[in-house]
């Protein structure tokens, strides 16, 4: 469960992004701050993993109290939701490590995008101890994904988890059943199916039926080639 804290001067607004949230499985808010003193307090005393940080606070900019968030949770990770538009609070969020920038207003697809993406990041770091160069990438964003643009694709296709995908069935020469799949994944076995299925569909993969040792059926996945 990824503990969330959300900083927003507007309780209305708080309310309307831990509605967002409760939507999402595997995320929980674990307190909301009106004001940047309240910030720090609810971060020391509940650890959370991410935090939904509004600039315009009434007594601190919320850039402002990076500096103090760093040094209370060097780890936790920062999503800024605001108003604010201007290069210098861009830059200094930029500098401090925020993982994203939502500019209000905040529709809720961009919202749910921006906590899908962090989601999924959180599961591959969590899936595993070594990463490639390829894995690294993604999760720091330094090079673009060789998965075409998700506008073309279908779906509940997202093209961080499909490279995953890619990932877990090029190291494995036994090939994936989606149960395998879904473990290694953190996700249903419906999700898993899904992703296997569509790399069929490019061409990139492909499916055999194997039989185990007692005589069920089952079917594996792999890459092509």
């Amino acid at each position: 469960m990824i503990k969330v804290v959300i900083a927003e001067d507007d309780f209305r607004v708080a309310q309307l992004h831990e509605k967002f949230l409760s939507e999402i499985t595997g995320f929980q808010v674990v307190g909301k701050a009106l004001n940047g003193k309240e910030t720090l307090e609810i971060i020391a005393d509940e650890q959370p993993d991410l935090l939904l940080l509004d600039v315009y606070m009434p007594d601190k900019l919320g850039t402002e109290l990076l500096h103090d968030i760093r040094e209370l949770s060097p780890t936790i990770d920062i999503i800024m939701i605001t108003a604010a538009n201007d290069k210098a609070m861009i830059e200094i969020a930029i500098k401090y490590g925020v993982i994203d920038y939502i500019i209000k207003p905040v529709s809720l697809d961009r919202f749910k995008k921006t906590i899908y993406d962090y989601q999924e990041k959180q599961q591959m770091i969590d899936s595993t101890d070594t990463f490639d160069q390829d894995m690294v990438d993604q999760l720091i964003g330094s090079k673009k994904s060789t998965t075409p643009p998700s506008e073309n694709m279908p779906k509940g296709i997202d093209p961080l988890t499909l490279d995953k995908v890619r990932s877990m069935l090029a190291e494995t020469e036994d090939g994936l059943t989606a149960e395998q799949a879904s473990d290694q994944m953190g996700a249903s076995k419906t999700t898993a199916r899904r992703y296997l299925e569509y790399l069929i569909s490019i061409e990139e993969g492909k499916a055999e039926m194997r039989y185990g040792k007692v005589g069920r059926p089952e079917r594996k996945y792999y890459l092509n080639g």
